[in-house]
């Protein structure tokens, strides 16, 4: 008997666990070297993450991306880079060609996705769910490095286009306040 109650214990702890779950923590991914992953293994930090391309006039923005990271990361800040060819053909490299190219040039050590689609009919499902109509900022992404800010419990608190540069104020700030809140 004490073994059942017990089981229903963790069963009811494990149920409230994943209820607590944010949608955007359950969508597979694959990291940049194909092994299947989720923003979930990121519960309890704050994310930053940017669809990124290495050869784009925003490319040099991984040089504050990294900065931003190395900054704030002891306090609870994961920069997530997600390669993307949508725009301009600006990623069209390997998984390993990305990963040498910012690993080389801009000492990225940030954790970086596969290449996916983040716009048009392929759009990856964690990108229909950033941009889409049920999003608290939806609209389809305009170009590269455009970041979303998403909080310790999952929630978008904050979107950026292109231009805005990972040393903004307004970013910075944005970061700051999703790392002050438990």
């Amino acid at each position: 008997m004490k073994s059942i109650i017990v089981f229903l214990a963790v069963l009811s702890l494990t149920q409230i666990a994943l209820a607590d779950d944010s949608p955007l923590q359950s969508i597979p991914l694959k990291d940049i070297d194909g092994k299947p992953t989720s923003l979930k293994d990121y519960s309890g930090k704050v994310i930053l993450l940017v669809n990124v391309a290495s050869k784009c006039g925003f490319t040099p923005q991984y040089a504050g991306l990294e900065a931003l990271y190395e900054k704030y990361k002891d306090k609870g800040l994961v920069v997530i880079g997600v390669p993307s060819n949508d725009f301009g053909h600006q990623e069209p490299g390997t998984a390993d060609e990305i990963k040498t190219f910012c690993s080389q040039k801009y000492n990225v050590s940030f954790p970086l996705m596969e290449k996916v689609h983040v716009k048009g009919p392929e759009k990856c499902p964690l990108y229909k769910a950033l941009t889409g109509n049920d999003s608290k900022f939806p609209g389809e992404i305009k170009w590269n490095f455009n970041k979303f800010v998403i909080d310790r419990n999952g929630q978008i608190v904050q979107r950026f286009d292109s231009p805005v540069k990972p040393d903004s104020t307004e970013l910075v700030s944005a970061v700051e306040a999703a790392l002050a809140k438990s």
